[in-house]
């Protein structure tokens, strides 16, 4: 335990100047935007007042980000990945490739841009990390992380959002060579490549997991969780979740970014494989498992947590899914019920935020343990092919991208 405290008070001192992060499923990656108040409690008929509809963005999955007046987004035209910052009017400040899209099972682009300061971060689809400035969209570095790192692609190449920590940004590509990889983030220059945990690239995102004096960043290969001291990328501890030998490999599509409450941490990646809850020991230096779940197999949609209930879609089929809700410390389902399909799911200002993928669905739904509570509903028509991006909240604003098309609503009181 020394060693890991030693490690957190050190690397509080390597840290550079930086601001605010706006990144993938906010603050913490968990689906809450906590700084959004005075929401509205009930939507208009026919949903909130559209602010913004700009089409041509290139196609994608990934989530805008909005960060001061400036909403930046990624797409796919023809064989490149695009970043785009564009202002509240809808102009397109300007637009910049950032690499290889992915061109094989499911391509359009899926990073959602990192911002920090006067820089943004992207990956391809292919593995090009670049960092970009954002007054002009001029390229400050760029690494072929998955070439230089020797990373291993599943069949859907990578779906990576970008991880900043203290000065550096955090990938992780995989592989037998390494699992994670910490880069300079003002050079790209290598800080530390951590050892090999097993198992290709999964399509999640890392998050900063600090909690009782433990600071880690959890990241995930397609087999395995593993918490890794920032300083150094040394491997605290792993938990292998996916089983190779006892599932269908072509079934690897652990997409979601761990959630935690104190020392406990959730995982889920749907196609009926249990959901799985570990609890780190005091020490931060080992976890167990603590309950597996069958109903709650969340796709690649998130789930949140809410005053100890985790809400969020199941995995019927591919093509259907049902919401849940579901008790933190106990696993205990609460409820399950169909509206409409499976989707993502986002929170703030007390109200959860849910996003069909099947028919573009939007609502309004108040946490209860007890039963669904929708509010408010209304339907994406814009766009194209599947509702998988997730919706982001900001200055009062809710931002969903379908397709190529990019929409902003007012859901502000004010």
């Amino acid at each position: 335990m020394r060693k890991i405290l030693l490690s957190v008070a050190f690397g509080w001192l390597l840290m550079t100047s930086s601001g605010q992060v706006n990144q993938w499923r906010g603050e913490l990656r968990d689906g809450h935007f906590r700084g959004e108040k005075n929401l509205l409690e009930k939507w208009p008929d026919g949903g909130p007042e559209l602010l913004l509809k700009l089409e041509g963005i290139g196609t994608g999955y990934s989530s805008p980000v909005l960060v001061d007046g400036t909403i930046y987004v990624t797409g796919m035209k023809d064989t490149l990945d695009y970043l785009s910052a564009i202002d509240l009017t809808g102009k397109v400040k300007w637009q910049v490739p950032f690499g290889r899209s992915w061109a094989q099972s499911f391509p359009d682009t899926r990073t959602t841009p990192t911002v920090e300061s006067d820089r943004v971060y992207v990956l391809s689809g292919t593995g090009q990390l670049s960092c970009f400035r954002v007054a002009d969209g001029s390229q400050v570095w760029t690494v072929d992380v998955d070439k230089d790192f020797e990373g291993e692609w599943h069949i859907w190449g990578v779906s990576e959002t970008p991880l900043i920590v203290d000065h550096m940004v955090i990938c992780s590509p995989g592989g037998g060579s390494t699992s994670v990889v910490a880069l300079d983030k003002m050079t790209g220059k290598e800080v530390w490549r951590s050892p090999s945990v097993g198992g290709p690239r999964s399509y999640v995102s890392p998050a900063l997991y600090e909690h009782g004096g433990m600071r880690f960043i959890l990241a995930s290969t397609g087999t395995h969780l593993a918490a890794l001291n920032p300083l150094n990328g040394e491997v605290i501890w792993s938990f292998q979740y996916f089983g190779l030998k006892n599932w269908d490999p072509p079934g690897l599509i652990w997409a979601n970014t761990p959630i935690w409450n104190n020392r406990d941490i959730y995982l889920s990646m749907g196609y009926d494989y249990p959901s799985v809850m570990v609890t780190m020991n005091e020490e931060g230096t080992a976890v167990t498992e603590k309950f597996r779940n069958e109903v709650l197999d969340n796709h690649h949609h998130g789930v949140v947590l809410v005053d100890g209930y985790v809400y969020a879609s199941n995995w019927i089929n591919n093509g259907k899914g049902n919401w849940v809700c579901m008790d933190w410390n106990s696993g205990e389902i609460k409820w399950e019920k169909e509206w409409e399909n499976k989707g993502s799911v986002v929170y703030a200002d007390g109200l959860l935020y849910i996003y069909e993928e099947r028919r573009g669905n939007v609502a309004l739904v108040k946490p209860n343990p007890e039963k669904l509570e929708v509010i408010s509903s209304f339907r994406i028509t814009d766009g194209s092919g599947p509702h998988w991006a997730h919706p982001s909240i900001a200055d009062g604003k809710l931002l969903i991208r379908h397709g190529d098309v990019l929409m902003m609503f007012n859901i502000s009181k004010g």
